[in-house]
């Protein structure tokens, strides 16, 4: 029930083309064929979609005044929606143009034409094809490509109207990488070479921008944070999160007064420095001394980073920028984003444990979140509050950015099934990942793709919207499939 700070969001251009020799050859031709355009229009959007129309295109002198209109709109993506045949002259100078995905939409209104009563008008209408092939080749003539052509109908085609709300949602993605402030706190887990990333690189590729702040920027926020603001940000805590005795585990403990208000208070800074810095996510590592206000706050933020997460703002630890991005996207898809890698196989029932120790998209948890106090952080410095939960139960996509031997970046994504069964009560965020043919084959697939160890995790089957994003990006990018 924590209130969404970020949501997805974007801007979507729509068009028309036809050939305008018809429309004084064929008397309520334009009006009809626009009457079907007003119906794709409507099927356009969705919650946060923008949608910018540009009208009718129907001769190469309309394609370049639309052009100048549709460069001014910042756009995420362009549909153009074939209602009739069209020369490529309306669309040869606007696919050449433009750097936003291009998707041409060839509905027809008719299932069938009424072959008894068919007329050239009849055909005319149904034209929605005719001119897909000349348009996909004059756009591989000039350098560029069509991204994708959706083939249906116009009315009572699910399949088609899904095509159409994926796109949106491929629109979110890039829209949300589009000025994203994606900061860099502390420096990077110097043993981890996967982790390591640069900046520039990051800027050229994803069109966002790397403030690279100091921890000392969190603590002059942080000692601005008042009682009051403690206690109220206690309370929220206690209200999300569940706060169990502790079971097998010896280095788990029940969550203690010390713990929950040392992650309030970092909490409540945290979002400060969100605020102060205008930052879309964040990710970070610190080692300092021991005993130092520098480490106690660095290692207090897993609360923080959490509810974070479920507000839209991506947090991760181990100074993961690249899987901080990949959490980025699948949040703004309205699918969660959980910092995750691999943990031991269950060879007996096929199945790997999913998860990571620090934070995590509390919204996909299946039930409340459990926190508990830590008396060490396995493998690096600190102790204190840690989340863990079990993701919900049904399909997962998991998204890892990784990079390849010349430098170039590359999304590995999956899908496979969180499935029901107790996980280890570590502290530690854990699912019960089921993969296909089987879960030792898939992640062997995986694994030879050269990804990092980390990946963002989320709810629901969205490889295909990825990939999407991704090559839209033009960064290479693979669906992996256990052989």
């Amino acid at each position: 029930m924590i209130p969404r700070l970020r949501k997805g969001t974007a801007r979507v251009g729509v068009f028309a083309v036809g050939h305008t020799t018809y429309w004084s050859q064929f008397e309520g031709l334009l009006e009809n064929l626009m009457g079907f355009y007003g119906t794709f229009r409507d099927m356009v959007g969705g919650d946060g979609i923008e949608v910018v129309d540009f009208g009718m295109i129907d001769d190469s002198a309309s394609a370049y005044a639309a052009l100048a209109e549709i460069r001014k709109s910042e756009l995420d993506i362009l549909f153009c929606d074939m209602v009739t045949y069209a020369t490529s002259s309306t669309f040869a100078p606007i696919i050449r143009n433009v750097d936003v995905p291009v998707v041409l939409v060839a509905l027809q209104p008719r299932v069938a034409m009424d072959y008894d009563r068919a007329s050239t008008f009849m055909q005319l209408e149904n034209d929605s094809i005719c001119s897909v092939p000349e348009f996909t080749g004059v756009a591989e003539r000039l350098g560029k490509a069509v991204s994708d052509v959706i083939i249906g109908t116009l009315y009572d085609d699910e399949e088609a109207a899904a095509e159409i709300r994926d796109w949106c949602d491929v629109a979110k993605g890039l829209n949300a990488l589009k000025g994203a402030r994606m900061g860099l706190m502390g420096h990077v887990l110097e043993a981890m070479y996967d982790m390591h990333a640069d900046p520039t690189a990051l800027s050229k590729v994803f069109n966002l921008h790397v403030p690279l702040l100091e921890v000392d920027d969190l603590l002059k926020l942080y000692k601005s944070v008042t009682e009051g603001e403690v206690e109220e940000r206690k309370q929220l805590i206690q209200r999300e999160f569940h706060m169990p005795d502790p079971k097998s585990d010896p280095i788990t403990m029940k969550l203690t007064a010390e713990d929950l208000a040392q992650a309030a208070k970092t909490s409540v800074a945290l979002d400060k420095l969100v605020e102060e810095y205008d930052l879309t996510g964040l990710a970070y590592y610190y080692e300092g001394f021991e005993s130092s206000l520098h480490s106690q706050v660095v290692e207090s933020l897993i609360v923080g980073n959490s509810i974070l997460n479920a507000r839209g703002i991506p947090m991760c630890s181990e100074y993961d920028i690249k899987t901080c991005i990949a959490m980025l996207i699948m949040d703004r898809l309205g699918i969660g984003g959980s910092f995750a890698e691999f943990h031991p196989f269950d060879f007996r029932e096929d199945f790997i444990l999913v998860g990571h120790d620090g934070p995590h998209h509390i919204a996909i948890a299946e039930g409340r979140p459990i926190l508990r106090s830590l008396l060490k952080y396995h493998g690096k410095p600190g102790k204190g509050a840690s989340v863990e939960f079990k993701l919900k139960e049904g399909p997962i996509t998991m998204l890892g950015i990784t990079q390849t031997r010349h430098g170039d970046f590359k999304f590995v994504i999956g899908e496979g099934t969180s499935k029901k069964g107790p996980i280890p009560p570590t502290g530690n965020t854990n699912t019960r990942g089921f993969f296909e043919p089987n879960t030792k084959d898939f992640i062997k697939a995986w694994v030879m793709e050269g990804p990092t160890h980390h990946y963002a995790l989320g709810i629901g089957h969205r490889a295909r919207t990825i990939k999407r994003i991704g090559e839209s990006l033009g960064v290479e990018s693979v669906i992996v499939e256990g052989s």
